[in-house]
């Protein structure tokens, strides 16, 4: 195999483990579980709730709860995740930290914790609440060490696991980088930003002033040049019967009440 070719095939491997874990995450966890701007079919609802684990590594309902969080302590010391407290590079090891937190009060069923997501019905994965988070990673980079064998490339193996393990740079590069370098298109209460990079690179999550203005929108863009690769998902997955798009409220409607959460247990 040449070089040229063992790269091409090392960056499709990549990119489609990369489109694979952010499916889960920006259509299904984000806009969909933890915004409700999209409505799952019921194949849908089954993957959610009984692959969302295994594929990214994230628990659906933990990821759903700390989002919600952010969006009702944005930016203050409340915020699971924010560089104005965490700093950028401090992010890194924050947002781990504030969702090991989430996960472990849920697993724990605290009533605080489980009035954030009252209305997901179902619970915190098997994986997590056995504290067997790690297996999926086990599985990935199984997978990896297979492919990289077949193929007798490491450069495919490892494309694979970092692409379908990447939500960790993903969440890191919206949380700090969009939460610090960029636009505003509105005078949003916290210090969301318009970040273009992260915009493109993390289909469209990246425009996160936009998104804290209009929680419940499917689409995070708004002007011309801002692409949203995330809600063309959106749009595809609705042509398949995956998903439908209904006329949502904010996230100051969903019925998830704020919860006073010490500054000290972020």
């Amino acid at each position: 195999m040449s070089i040229e070719l063992e790269i091409g095939i090392a960056f499709a491997v990549f990119a489609l483990g990369y489109l694979v874990n952010i499916f889960y995450i920006t259509v299904l966890y984000h806009r969909g579980l933890a915004h409700g701007a999209v409505r799952f079919s019921p194949v849908t609802r089954f993957l959610v709730e009984h692959t969302g684990s295994w594929v990214t590594g994230i628990d659906p309902k933990a990821w759903a709860c700390m989002h919600r969080l952010h969006h009702q302590y944005s930016d203050t010391e409340k915020d699971p995740h924010s560089p104005a407290y965490q700093g950028v590079m401090g992010l890194w090891l924050g947002q781990l930290r504030s969702y090991e937190r989430i996960l472990a009060r849920l697993t724990k069923k605290s009533p605080g914790m489980m009035a954030v997501v009252e209305d997901i019905d179902f619970d915190v994965s098997y994986l997590n609440r056995k504290r067997l988070w790690f297996v999926p990673y086990l599985i990935h980079l199984a997978l990896a060490c297979l492919i990289g064998w077949g193929t007798a490339s490491l450069w495919i193996g490892g494309a694979y696991f970092f692409g379908i393990m990447s939500h960790p740079v993903q969440g890191w590069m919206v949380n700090a980088l969009a939460h610090r370098y960029g636009y505003r298109n509105f005078n949003t209460t916290d210090q969301s930003r318009n970040n273009t990079m992260v915009g493109w690179l993390v289909f469209g999550e990246g425009f996160q002033n936009n998104h804290h203005q209009n929680p419940g929108s499917v689409k995070f863009s708004v002007k011309w040049f801002e692409v949203d690769l995330g809600y063309v998902l959106c749009v595809i997955a609705a042509r398949f019967g995956l998903i439908t798009f209904g006329q949502t409220p904010a996230i100051e409607s969903v019925p998830h009440p704020a919860v006073a959460i010490p500054s000290s247990h972020l």
